[in-house]
């Protein structure tokens, strides 16, 4: 498949670094040179410097041939143009565009970006997804991950193991049998950065991480009965009232149960945010220092969420937090490096618009049957969600007697809007929702699994 990117920035860099692991054609558009030099430095990528938006810099990057094109550039009104050229000029099949402003994204105008239009296929709303992300994590706070499949029907959820975990140094194949409530299949374990395929003898350690699939109304269940019963917040504080904090804002407010506090330092930015939100209260200052946490409540506080546009400002912000009494941190991070560190600072959670914004893409370049993607530890694996056909070699079959790669596992099915997981004699029906993990090296065998064949037509 060959690929067409436009920006190089954190974004941009991340998608290519991605799609060029997995060798696609890849050409990286950018007009700061120092941007397009470190891409091509560092990674299996062509550069060209030069504005996205032109037919001349596209053309020269291939589009006509390209498959797919992603516009993810600063500029929203650069990406909608890229978008349009490439749909015009060079007729390319696929156009992904980063969208910010709230503005282009209102309902009232939604069919702004439609083939009759402006032909974007996929828009990229990093605010509105990572605001979904925080909002995810808050409803669950017991898991370090959260991601829903099969149209909410389904969740994967990510665990810490702790010392205290009744399942600990327990074969996994007798779970089941001495945890009947707990209706769950684990589908990855993380030991030591390494995510491996869990089999029926292996047994869980304390510091593990795990990934399991449920049904999404049996996941407080099965968290408190990993150990992990952690109330809810009532009372959060968010430190950054950009778009990403006035959208989780908001959305917290529609819940109606909730105390929230909200920290801004630029003046005019924390008028407008008090201006926009109803049940939140705005204070103007800085989230590192610890009297305006103390006025907004930091000692009583069960969560707070850091979401300013600086990485180091949210890490410092929300171990300064903790310190003055919250019981919870957690924040948004952008560099990978700094990711690995929130745990040994104490902070329980992290937000990585990077990873959501590549699983985003990823759903769109693999091929068959796929309706959703999420990437787990840079890539090391990938949940998917997935409509099984006719042809697929999972129809048909008991489970037992399907020939699975060996780094796949199935998580979950959903049949008629009813979630069942899966056991040696499970048979897959054409026209399922699978929910599964499969590690790196057998993403692909997924992609075969649920193709559409001639045979299907």
């Amino acid at each position: 498949m060959r690929v067409i990117i436009c920006g190089a920035g954190r974004v941009g860099y991340g998608i290519a670094a991605r799609l060029a692991q997995e060798k696609f054609d890849v050409t990286v558009i950018d007009q700061k040179k120092e941007l397009v030099r470190g891409v091509t430095e560092r990674i299996d990528v062509r550069g060209i410097v030069g504005n996205g938006s032109y037919p001349d810099i596209l053309a020269s990057a291939g589009a006509r041939e390209a498959d797919m094109m992603i516009a993810v550039t600063h500029s929203d009104e650069v990406n909608i143009v890229a978008a349009q050229i490439a749909h015009s000029v060079f007729d390319v099949p696929t156009k992904i565009a980063r969208i910010r402003a709230q503005s282009y994204l209102d309902t009232k105008y939604a069919d702004i970006f439609s083939r009759a239009h402006i032909p974007i296929d996929v828009i990229i709303s990093p605010e509105q997804e990572v605001a979904e992300a925080v909002l995810q994590k808050l409803s669950t706070p017991g898991a370090f991950e959260i991601k829903a499949f099969a149209d909410g029907l389904v969740w994967a959820v990510g665990v810490r193991m702790a010392d205290d975990c009744p399942v600990l140094n327990t074969p996994l194949k007798h779970v089941a049998e001495l945890f009947p409530e707990l209706e769950i299949t684990i589908v990855g374990i993380q030991r030591n950065d390494t995510l491996f395929r869990p089999h029926a003898d292996d047994q869980l350690e304390a510091g593990d991480n795990i990934y399991f699939v449920a049904d999404r109304h049996k996941v407080e269940r099965a968290l408190q009965i990993l150990g992990d019963s952690t109330l809810k917040a009532r009372r959060v504080i968010l430190v950054g009232g950009g778009n990403i904090g006035l959208h989780v804002a908001r959305s917290l407010e529609t819940l109606g149960s909730m105390k929230i506090r909200m920290i801004e330092a630029d003046p005019e930015r924390a008028s407008y945010a008090a201006e926009q939100l109803e049940r939140t209260v705005v204070l103007q200052g800085d989230g590192l220092d610890s009297e305006i946490l103390k006025e907004a409540g930091v000692a009583d506080a069960e969560t707070v969420v850091t979401l300013t546009n600086n990485d180091q400002i949210n890490l410092l912000s929300a171990v300064i937090a903790k310190r003055e009494g919250a019981r919870r941190a957690m924040s948004l991070v952008n560099e990978p490096d700094y990711a690995s560190l929130t745990r040994a600072v104490g902070i329980d959670r992290y937000v990585d618009p990077r990873a959501t914004t590549i699983s985003t893409i990823l759903q769109h370049v693999r091929r068959g049957r796929i309706k959703g993607v999420f990437s787990l530890l840079d890539g090391q694996a990938e949940l998917i969600d997935a409509v099984a056909l006719d042809t697929s070699t999972l129809v048909g079959e008991p489970l037992k007697k399907v020939s699975l790669p060996s780094g796949v596992v199935i998580g979950a099915l959903v049949r008629a809007g009813k979630v069942l997981l899966p056991n040696a004699e499970t048979i897959v029906n054409a026209g399922d929702r699978v929910v599964l993990l499969a590690l790196r090296e057998n993403v692909k065998d997924v992609e075969q699994m649920f193709r559409v064949s001639l045979e299907y037509f």
